[in-house]
């Protein structure tokens, strides 16, 4: 059963349905279902159907090419030596069948693209020397390293500029859609562990398809990830791995991100990770952005050049916090963890994360769901005469001269406010306000789980954002 993707699901059928030929690319993060809202959609419509095979070279691809067509009803067939004879092949199975659409799935498909196997020419040759006149197929193509997809398909300049006839970007499921997942599954569990979970697992469903009845979230938790039998005990070098073929230069990015809650610029982070700040950086950081582990935004005062590069992936955030400093592999790390300073530290900075995941939510709850604004994190140093330093977990600024400074706050009961948050909130106000036009309104916007206690100090919050919010559709 799929939960949500209702559009996505929508834009596949509507291609299944057309009378021309489609050229369908399905691109995200990896295990965030794309192969499985394919095959749930599409089902008994496939003709042909093939995977992509992880560190295979050309050899390895074709034998499973050749594999993959025997499956789907071809007689005798043998192994290709190239890339242009195994898309032959596929065109002889394509016309030998008497469905009215043919479509065709090849999933991990930038797996496919080995060094110098000619594969990009021959899926060039196939497409539009043959497919593209033809309006009963119907290609749909898939792959976890979302930078492929997008440089080598959708930006494509060269014979596929302007081929792909649809894209869809599957993005995680929301808070939302988890809770409808739990359902589905039968798994009780309240909005605030919910919450909790998914700033462990972010949303992505193949991590919550190991969560267990009967199990409390610490419970689960420290089976899944720290026991070295566990579903995700190694999947922290997995997932880059399987992206990447050259891993270590992500890998050391996403370090060095995973201890700056604002982020960083890419003069700082090519200083820290003693790079070159070249093309090479260029493509690691615009890699990882494609595939969702971090994101880039501007901030006022400085220029586009001096974007600002943020990790938000919140597995990798909690595998940095917690995973890898388990060097005495404790099977229950986490449940050991709980309400340890480290604890806390983390609970903030990926409550953070997960309100900047859901700012539509966010804006909803507001009434702006339709103003046209941008979210950032923002800091500022001190000053040389003296002034305090601020540092806001998000700003909404929003086109209708509005600004929304959020503060983010995990906390198990009503958040109260004190004196001194009192004065580090009316500081950021000013710090900004210094920053920004001096024609938009400043709103102080309180972002927590379960509302905020009043006192003589909680007026300075204009609107309160709660976590039953967050989980609106």
């Amino acid at each position: 059963m799929l939960i949500g993707r209702e559009q996505e699901q929508k834009r596949l059928l509507e291609a299944l349905n057309s009378n021309e030929p489609q050229f369908i690319a399905v691109y995200g993060r990896r295990r965030v279902g794309k192969t499985y809202l394919v095959r749930q959609t599409l089902k008994s419509k496939l003709l042909f159907e093939h995977s992509g095979l992880a560190q295979s070279d050309k050899s390895g691809q074709l034998e499973a090419w050749k594999s993959s067509l025997t499956d789907s009803g071809m007689k005798n067939a043998e192994t290709p030596s190239t890339w242009i004879e195994a898309f032959d092949m596929l065109k002889s199975l394509i016309k030998s069948s008497r469905r009215r659409r043919k479509v065709i799935f090849i999933d991990e498909l930038p797996w496919l693209d080995t060094p110098r196997s000619g594969f990009i020419a021959a899926l060039e040759h196939f497409w539009n020397g043959w497919a593209s006149a033809r309006d009963d197929v119907m290609l749909v193509v898939c792959g976890s390293a979302t930078s492929w997809i997008i440089n080598k398909l959708i930006n494509n300049y060269g014979g596929l500029h302007n081929r792909v006839t649809g894209k869809i970007h599957l993005k995680p499921f929301t808070l939302h859609e988890c809770e409808l997942y739990l359902k589905s599954r039968h798994i009780a569990m309240r909005r605030y562990s919910i919450l909790e979970c998914y700033m462990i697992l972010g949303g992505i469903p193949y991590y919550w398809s190991f969560l267990r009845q009967g199990e409390s979230l610490s419970q689960n938790i420290d089976r899944m990830c720290f026991n070295p039998d566990g579903e995700l005990f190694s999947e922290f070098n997995s997932l880059y791995a399987s992206l990447f073929r050259n891993p270590q230069p992500y890998i050391s990015i996403v370090t060095i991100l995973a201890s700056k809650r604002v982020g960083l610029t890419r003069e700082q982070i090519a200083n820290e990770a003693a790079t070159a700040n070249n093309g090479m950086l260029t493509q690691v950081l615009q890699d990882l952005e494609y595939c969702g582990f971090i994101r880039k935004y501007s901030q006022p005062g400085l220029n586009v050049r001096n974007c600002v590069y943020q990790l938000i992936d919140p597995y990798t955030i909690f595998y940095f916090q917690f995973i890898a400093r388990n060097i005495h592999h404790d099977k229950n790390y986490w449940s050991n963890m709980l309400e340890s300073p480290t604890y806390h530290a983390w609970c903030g900075l990926a409550f953070e994360r997960v309100s900047m995941l859901h700012v539509e939510q966010i804006k909803a709850a507001l009434g702006i769901a339709g103003v046209a604004s941008v979210a950032y994190a923002w800091s500022t140093p001190a000053t040389a005469d003296g002034r305090r330093g601020a540092q806001v977990d998000m700003i909404i600024d929003r086109n209708d001269n509005v600004i929304n400074l959020c503060e983010c706050k995990f906390s198990k009961q009503e958040y109260s406010l004190t004196h001194e948050d009192e004065s580090s909130i009316a500081n950021k106000v000013e710090r900004v306000s210094e920053l920004t036009s001096k024609h938009k309104s400043i709103h102080v916007t309180l972002i927590t789980t379960f509302g905020v206690a009043r006192n003589s100090y909680s007026d300075i919050f204009q609107r309160v954002i709660t976590a039953e919010d967050l989980f609106m559709p």
